[in-house]
């Protein structure tokens, strides 16, 4: 592919605060974008040149919004995969294999094994009457997930004994079982991969999670991590190219006494790539913008010995006057119109 020339108008695929930030490292490069989202209130939209906001499954919407873009890309993992078809796949970076690949957990993890990987011990869950033989199986403490639409904690039930799982009624859609893994931190692998076929990683942070969703990440991450990230560097790296991957992709694992074991994937810039933006030399935002169009990639090189990055959840995020009065912090707001609990807000960087 040739570079795309600055004036390109990218497309984006979603209007949450990960389009947000990949519309504003767009626009430094030159190019205008156009935010897709089937929701009026887009936060990605107010920083874009157009909007459309249309349902998924629009197709004269979707084509209409297709031909003003040389590109096209998403920002969360759950786009729908079927009215994307209508469209010139050429267009799309990364692929719809990897929204395929990561909307369903059972396949997510069945596709990692076939490459290599190590997921915690599972099973799948498609009726009532299945989840006691899982349970059995696999052995309590575990996780019930549904395989499709979970995030930051969403649709999932922790099940200590088998007892508990009295009651759950599986979604017609299933989920899937797996094991509760003892570890001593979680990390994750974030790399761009190019059109040509370079991969490179930035370093891997240590990640804390509250109730489910990611609260803070920190560089240096402990030695465990350090000692396991070759290998979970390799993985992620077969998991780009068998994919085919274009754009920033991430893995999230467990350090355990074992070696990493996998957690889930998502095909897009994540909430533990946040630091870059001040951290490295090149944020994940501007190295997907980067990589999807057909330019050199950046230095993925940490800019500081320390980095760290904390979301702003709720209404703390609203203080802004408090969180600028540490003369050492980034503070990102996303814009959101409305603070509740469990909403991301923002996120503040510091580094050094």
């Amino acid at each position: 592919m040739t570079a795309l020339p600055p004036g390109s108008t990218i497309g984006i695929l979603g209007g949450g605060q990960l389009g947000r930030m990949l519309a504003v490292a767009a626009a430094q490069l030159g190019y205008r974008c156009h935010i897709y989202a089937p929701e009026q209130d887009s936060v990605a939209a107010e920083v874009a040149a157009k909007f459309t906001c249309a349902p998924w499954h629009d197709q004269d919407a979707l084509i209409e919004f297709s031909r003003d873009c040389a590109v096209i890309t998403y920002e969360f993992e759950n786009v729908p995969v079927a009215p994307l078809a209508r469209l010139p796949q050429a267009m799309l970076a990364p692929g719809t294999r990897a929204l395929e690949v990561a909307q369903d957990r059972v396949r997510e993890k069945r596709f990692i094994e076939e490459v290599g990987g190590r997921p915690a011990p599972y099973l799948p869950v498609d009726h009532d009457s299945e989840l006691a033989g899982a349970i059995a199986r696999v052995g309590a403490p575990g996780i019930l997930k549904t395989r499709r639409d979970g995030y930051d904690g969403k649709g999932q039930w922790s099940i200590k004994q088998d007892h508990e799982a009295q009651g759950i009624r599986i979604p017609q859609s299933g989920c899937v079982y797996e094991e509760r893994v003892r570890f001593e931190c979680e990390f994750s692998v974030v790399l761009v991969r190019g059109r040509g076929g370079e991969i490179r990683f930035w370093d891997s942070t240590r990640n804390t999670h509250e109730d489910g969703i990611l609260a803070h990440t920190e560089l240096p991450a402990p030695a465990i991590v350090g000692s396991q990230v070759e290998e979970a560097r390799a993985l992620a790296g077969k998991v780009a190219s068998a994919l085919g991957y274009v754009g920033v992709l991430t893995l999230e694992f467990f350090a355990t006494a074992n070696g990493p074991v996998f957690n889930e994937m998502a095909p897009r810039v994540h909430n533990s790539g946040h630091w870059t933006i001040e951290g490295a030399v090149t944020s994940q935002f501007e190295n997907h913008i980067r990589a999807i169009c057909g330019l050199p990639l950046g230095s993925t090189e940490r800019m500081a010995e320390r980095v760290v990055m904390d979301n702003l959840i709720g209404e703390v995020a609203l203080d802004l006057v408090g969180h600028l009065s540490d003369d050492r912090a980034h503070v990102h707001l996303y814009g959101k119109s409305e603070a509740r609990a469990g909403r991301k807000m923002g996120h503040i960087t510091r580094v050094g």
